[in-house]
């Protein structure tokens, strides 16, 4: 990368950690103070929302970002058009997700949480699409600041509400304060270089129609990943309750909130990929394979350490949320599977296989939502947790069964060959955990698994003091 890229990527990766933290710890404070049913109406109506941001940009954003990085004399022109288009969207997303409350019965209070959370989809469709210039711009520091400083802004003015006067709608309204600081930074910085004039929506129906068949595969695979990931909430608040919503958001919470770990790597293992499929496959199976062996080195520990201290670590959200630890046990698991499929997701995407990897993802959805249906009336929460381990476990054996057929010299058995100590050391680990816990307690039994699931690695030598150089070149814009 160079040093623009990488301070670039060291910029957005760092807010995007600090923001992951600050909403974590925020949640747990939500959880704690509103309790699981309260906690359950909060998550349910900002999901809603969030499924109806695909209708809101409707894949209008990556297209910007991709036009202007090519043209970046054009942007206001094309920043304009696309406002033009985006008005009218976040009308149809308002109306959509008003709508969908509607329809599903949910009660007056719940409906207006919905209509309050629309503000928030508003603002936040804005500020995406003005990042998305500033990307265009390879300027990412304004991003970094403002996610940071948004998320930062949400947790101070929830807090208050927390403290003085614990309210759902309150809360919805510190969700916009952080939406409102984006909107400000963005739109702030985006005006400093392009001028006042670029936020009067311009409408030119060729240019919209062409903005549009651009961005409908954006569109499409946004669609994809929305609604496998939030339909199981809707779900449980049809089939059981909002309380039931509430101790399935607090597992689902703990899981993804690991799921950003990925993203700096797979940015730079991309741009590998492509600088050597089709000319050399020997190199691109050594990329691959490395890349599935940082996501397996990586997703191994968080995946078995919180399963076996999933009763100790919901007990940070307070009373009521016990039925939480089985959820998350098992919900966890789901972390190996999507981050084994990132490098499958670069080689594909680096091949030229997009659309591939956009089928995978519709069949993955379709695959959720039958399981979803099938399964909650019968086993309850448990029900959303098997649904997705089989989603997201089929979607990397899918994306994986392409891979021979991309790197001619690829073989099962060298996938199992990397995977396998790995998986062992886990294992270990695990057993040292589990048996070390009713003794030392769950705190100090971290950093004791820690140690045993890093010799067990050298051990095995699936870790080597040549890897670990690697990895500290990876992420050494951060540090």
């Amino acid at each position: 990368m160079t040093e623009h890229v990488a301070r670039n990527t060291a910029f957005l990766t760092l807010a995007s950690v600090g923001q992951k933290i600050i909403a974590f710890v925020y949640f747990l404070f939500v959880a704690r103070v509103m309790l699981p049913e309260a906690t359950g109406e909060y998550f349910l109506a900002v999901s809603i929302t969030v499924i109806f941001t695909v209708v809101a940009d409707l894949g209008v954003t990556p297209v910007v970002i991709r036009e202007v990085a090519k043209a970046p004399s054009n942007a206001a022109k094309l920043l304009s058009q696309a406002l033009a288009i985006k008005l009218p969207l976040l009308v149809l997303a308002s109306l959509g997700a008003v709508m969908t409350g509607r329809v599903l019965g949910y009660s007056d209070h719940l409906q207006h949480l919905i209509a309050l959370a629309c503000v928030v989809l508003s603002l936040d469709a804005l500020h995406l699409l003005f990042y998305g210039v500033l990307r265009g711009f390879q300027q990412l520091r304004y991003e970094s600041l403002g996610v940071f400083f948004g998320q930062f802004a949400t947790g101070i003015v929830g807090g208050i509400v927390l403290w003085k006067a614990p309210s759902l709608p309150l809360l919805i309204v510190a969700l916009m304060a952080g939406s409102i600081v984006n909107v400000s930074v963005a739109g702030f910085n985006v005006v400093r270089r392009l001028g006042m004039q670029v936020l009067i929506p311009t409408f030119d129906a060729l240019s919209s129609r062409r903005l549009l068949i651009a961005a409908f595969p954006f569109a499409l695979a946004a669609l994809f990943v929305k609604t496998y990931s939030y339909v199981d909430s809707i779900l449980i608040s049809k089939f059981l309750d909002t309380t039931a919503v509430g101790i399935y958001a607090l597992a689902y919470k703990f899981t993804y909130a690991f799921q950003f770990l990925p993203l700096a790597f797979t940015a730079a293992l991309y741009p590998s990929m492509s600088s050597v499929v089709g000319r050399d496959p020997v190199a691109l199976e050594r990329i691959f394979l490395r890349g599935i062996w940082y996501m397996a080195i990586l997703s191994t520990p968080i995946v078995l350490g919180l399963s076996a201290l999933a009763p100790e670590v919901v007990e940070l959200a307070g009373v009521g949320y016990a039925d939480a630890a089985a959820v998350l046990s098992m919900l966890i698991f789901v972390l190996i599977p999507i981050f084994l499929d990132f490098p499958v997701g670069s080689l594909l995407n680096a091949s030229g296989r997009q659309a591939t990897k956009t089928a995978i993802m519709g069949v993955t959805m379709l695959i959720n939502v039958g399981l979803n249906f099938l399964l909650i009336p019968e086993l309850g929460i448990m029900g959303a947790v098997w649904a997705a381990l089989v989603c997201f476990s089929f979607m990397f054996l899918a994306g994986l069964s392409f891979v021979p057929g991309l790197i001619p010299t690829f073989r099962l058995a060298h996938l199992v060959r990397t995977l396998l100590p790995i998986f062992f050391s886990g294992c270990l680990m695990l057993m040292i955990v589990v048996l070390a816990k009713p003794f030392v307690g769950w705190m100090l039994v971290i950093p004791m698994g820690g140690v045993v699931y890093l010799l067990s690695l050298f051990l095995t030598k699936s870790l080597r003091l040549d890897d670990l150089r690697f990895l500290f070149r990876a992420v050494h814009p951060l540090v």
